[in-house]
């Protein structure tokens, strides 16, 4: 089969490699749709992921397709379904997993290789995991379940309420999913990016206001200006920056919660001032990756149409085509999905 493998830093070859073969409990699926995610820009600009993939290795995990062969002992799924799967499954008996901690379970197993014909899905995953597309649902639809489940998660984490103001910061495809569902939470949401085009499709989403980010200090004041004086009952960093990281703590209120979603590069630091934290009561926590709750609620929104492919994806391009889209989305940080088609 045709697969795109990782070999390390900007290293991204598309060749001929074996069909994987299947254990007991295993199923077969022939990729429809693979999208482009920006954690696989980031694997492909570091040439690894610490938690996912460690090269050689197959490449991408945003999926959906065709069930075209099942392992021994499978007997909830056939030959010819159309699934979607998360790209991991917890153990559900490690000290995390029993503490309803599934995402930081101490043996996830995760599973790689969108971005090829075939795609081989484990027994752990396919059992709890894996789910039937709803008839009404294109492929390219179903494929948005894995990061809506990360931005539900990240959300719920933050514990809006309805008529809080959320700042988003950061409007690519994942600040993008906050600002949507965000509203549909009946939050007042402000979009805060770099660019006009990014702001525009914020508006878009349903943004009530778009502020450019240009300097700390103005953002700060525009963002006061916003909403009454006090500030914002919740920020949510999408970007993955230190200094954006620094920027979302003063853009609170006192008593307010932020949330830095972004994944920075390893051995990262970032200063807060701990004066304002401690005296406005600040709460920062930190969001990561999806359990299978939040797959099943996410598979969800997209059935209820609240997240809708046609928002997100802008082009189509063939696997042959994927270093070429990738070196693309590197250098266009910020751009929407793209639909790879194996």
């Amino acid at each position: 089969m045709l697969a795109a493998v990782l070999y390390g830093k900007e290293q991204v070859r598309v060749e001929r490699v074996a069909i994987p073969k299947l254990d007991p409990g295993d199923v077969l699926v022939r990729v429809r749709t693979a999208l482009t995610c920006g954690t696989d820009v980031k694997v492909f600009r570091r040439g690894y992921h610490a938690r996912m993939i460690v090269p050689p290795a197959l490449y991408g995990h945003e999926f959906a397709g065709d069930i075209v062969a099942v392992g021994d002992h499978v007997d909830n799924f056939r030959v010819g379904q159309r699934v979607v799967a998360a790209n991991s499954a917890p153990c559900l008996n490690c000290f995390y997993c029993r503490r309803g901690s599934e995402n930081l379970c101490e043996d996830l197993l995760f599973n790689n290789g969108a971005y090829a014909e075939y795609l081989r899905v484990p027994a752990r995953i396919v059992q709890r995991n894996l789910y039937e597309i709803p008839p009404h649902l294109g492929y390219h639809d179903a494929a948005l379940v894995e990061p809506l489940a990360c931005v539900l998660k990240g959300l719920e984490d933050s514990k809006p309420k309805p008529g809080d103001n959320l700042v988003v910061i950061g409007q690519g495809p994942i600040g993008m999913m906050f600002v949507r569902l965000a509203k549909v939470y009946g939050c007042r949401v402000i979009a805060l990016g770099r660019r006009t085009s990014q702001l525009d499709r914020a508006l878009r989403m349903g943004a009530d206001d778009a502020l450019i980010n240009t300097n700390d200090d103005e953002v700060v004041r525009q963002i006061r200006k916003l909403t009454s004086g006090h500030g914002a009952d919740i920020v949510i960093e999408a970007v993955g920056n230190p200094e954006t990281w620094e920027l979302s703590v003063k853009l609170l209120r006192r008593g307010g919660v932020v949330n830095f979603f972004g994944g920075c590069p390893n051995d990262t630091r970032v200063n807060l001032e701990t004066s304002l934290l401690h005296y406005s009561e600040l709460t920062c926590l930190a969001s990561f990756h999806h359990t299978p709750a939040y797959i099943r609620k996410a598979l969800d929104v997209v059935s209820h149409r609240h997240i809708t492919a046609d928002d997100f994806i802008n082009r189509e391009e063939p696997l042959e085509n994927l270093l070429d889209v990738m070196r693309h989305l590197m250098s266009h940080n910020g751009h929407m999905k793209t639909a790879i088609i194996p």
